[in-house]
Formats: C-alpha cells, structure tokens, sequence
C-alpha cells in the first residue's frame, strides 16, 4: 500500500510543488490538500492520511494548534511533518512539542522532500537539526531536569536516548551498540514508557530541555 499524505498549507504554490515531487514517486499517494490548519481534522478523519504535512504558520489555525487538533481527534492520529521556512523558527518548536514528528524546510529539494515523508512515516528515526536542538536547550527547566530524574532510566537506556536524541534509526542505534534490533525497539520502548512521551520526538525533546543531552 502506497503512504497517503494530506498537504497543508495557504500557498497554494507550495502545495503544488510538493503534490509534483511527492506523486512522482510509486510509494507515496497525496490524498487530499487544505488551505489552513482549521480544516485538518474533519480531513483526516474523512481520508485517514498516513503523514500530513503541515506548514506551521497559517492565518486561522497556526501548525501548532492544528497539530494538537489533530492528536486529541484522531483515533489513531497521522504523522505530522511540519513545513517552514526557517529551521530556527520557534513555531516549529512549539509544533514539535504540540507533537508534530518532523519538520521540513520549504526550500528543500525534491528527495530530501520524499525522504522526509518515508521517515516520519516509518517512525524509527527524527528530523530534528542543529538549530531545533539549540531551541530545546533554551527551553530547559528543573521540571524537566527533575522529571528526567525520576523516569530512572538505566544506563543502557541513557545510551539510546543519547544516540536517538543524535537521529539514529533503530538499525542505526544497535549497529553502534553492537546489538540486535529487536533489542534497541525493547528498550526505546522503555525509554518512551519512562519519560511518559508519545513518540520519539517527545523523548528527545525532554532530553535537550532537562539537559541530559546536550546541543552539539
């Protein structure tokens, strides 16, 4: 089955560059367009898109409210790619920590475009760059410090949210950690169980703003 996707965005220029780039691939279906953020959830209820990407700043529903939309009226919510203009954008962050699980750059080529899809899609790894993490750093705060405390995590775990705080895939992760897959998938599942996060992007992102981790 192809991965269906839902675009997002008020200029209807973008959202034709990128049904081009993403229809031309064999794997990948766009199923339906909105000109804002307030129309997505009667959208993905009707089309139950596989990832929606979503610019972040919209006149009636921004990229963050639409994003936490989305998440409390899906019963088994989409992925969310976030598209922006400016990496460095602190609607992007708040997007990532409403939930959103990516972010894509409107400038950017047309197979880190379609990679970027597949990723999220596939959920195992982030897209989540130097200046997102510089960003989580700044957010930093002793009830992250003290929540990452209490989520106890072993030293084995610290070493995967370190190394999925870096981007690593899963087979990425138990290659460095000379270890099997369905290891790594056992214990980034503890990770998430810990620290209370809905997803990898909610982990990493608690790691940057208790510290635990720190931007390169």
């Amino acid at each position: 089955m192809p991965l269906t996707v839902l675009l997002v965005d008020d200029e209807p220029l973008v959202r034709a560059g990128l049904r081009a780039v993403l229809e031309a691939q064999p794997d990948i279906t766009v199923v339906g367009e909105a000109a804002d953020g307030a129309a997505v959830v009667p959208l993905v209820r009707e089309l139950r898109p596989d990832v929606v990407a979503m610019d972040v700043r919209m006149p009636l529903l921004d990229g963050i409210e639409a994003t936490r939309a989305v998440l409390r009226g899906a019963e088994q919510p989409p992925k969310i790619l976030v598209i922006t203009t400016f990496e460095n954008d602190e609607y992007v962050y708040g997007a990532l920590r409403a939930g959103a699980d990516g972010f894509l750059l409107k400038r950017a080529r047309p197979e880190e475009i379609v990679h970027a899809v597949r990723l999220v899609a596939a959920g195992e790894s982030l897209l989540f760059p130097a200046a997102v993490r510089k960003l989580a750093a700044e957010y930093g705060s002793s009830a992250a410090r003290a929540a990452l405390e209490r989520a106890a995590l072993t030293e084995r775990e610290g070493q995967v949210l370190r190394l999925m705080a870096r981007g690593l895939s899963n087979a990425e992760i138990a290659a460095d950690l000379v270890v099997g897959t369905e290891t790594v998938k056992s214990h980034v599942s503890a990770v998430l169980t810990k620290l209370g996060a809905r997803d990898r992007t909610q982990a990493v992102i608690a790691a940057y703003e208790s510290g635990f981790v720190a931007p390169a």
